[in-house]
């Protein structure tokens, strides 16, 4: 039995939890971080010195990062078409998940901390507004990709890297303000959703 260590609430828990649906790996979860247990304790520490979620524990082996943690679930149980063998493919596959890590992510993370989190250090207007016109240009590149394959990140398959971005847009698409219309996101959002294992684990936050 897989163990993650994380509150629900977190995008990247909610990676590993649609990975591990996908896969029909069961798992069981703790709550921790945000309200929770805390993740400054020796206790937690010891499994991820950066204190921060998710960590997943297989057997005795502990692992962070969430998106390591992903491609080595679908290591794990391969071959699978979430990640694919062949070195293009993969690849292309990898080049989608380190985007939205080093890319994407960081473009929304002051207005997201704004407008949902409601957190009082990240109430500065003009920043606020800095955050949601370069999650905007972000999105834009991604919405391109998405008009190009007609279907998924990487191209006709479903992989690993919907999982990341499926998650990506979600936030986008509820977080609260007057974003610009994305057709080919939105269209793509729509089929990711309709996922039972989506619906499963990842429907009830932003």
């Amino acid at each position: 039995m897989l163990t993650i260590l994380g509150r629900e609430s977190s995008i990247n828990v909610r990676k590993v939890m649609w990975t591990c649906a996908e896969l029909s790996l069961e798992f069981e979860r703790q709550d921790w971080g945000l309200g929770f247990k805390d993740v400054n304790t020796d206790e937690f520490l010891a499994l991820n010195p950066n204190a921060k979620i998710p960590v997943l524990l297989d057997g005795d082996r502990v692992l962070w990062e969430s998106h390591t943690i992903v491609r080595y679930l679908a290591n794990r149980q391969a071959p699978t078409a979430l990640y694919p063998q062949d070195a293009w493919q993969r690849a292309k596959v990898d080049q989608w998940i380190d985007w939205q890590a080093c890319e994407l992510n960081p473009s929304w993370s002051y207005a997201f901390m704004s407008l949902v989190r409601q957190s009082p250090q990240h109430q500065d207007a003009g920043q606020v507004q800095a955050s949601l016109s370069a999650w905007a240009q972000m999105m834009s590149i991604l919405d391109k990709q998405l008009a190009q394959t007609q279907a998924y990140a990487a191209g006709p398959a479903f992989s690993l890297a919907d999982i990341i971005l499926g998650l990506s847009i979600h936030r986008w698409l509820n977080t609260p303000f007057d974003r610009p219309k994305l057709q080919a996101a939105e269209d793509y959002y729509h089929r990711l959703a309709s996922r039972p294992a989506f619906l499963e684990q990842c429907a009830g936050f932003p």
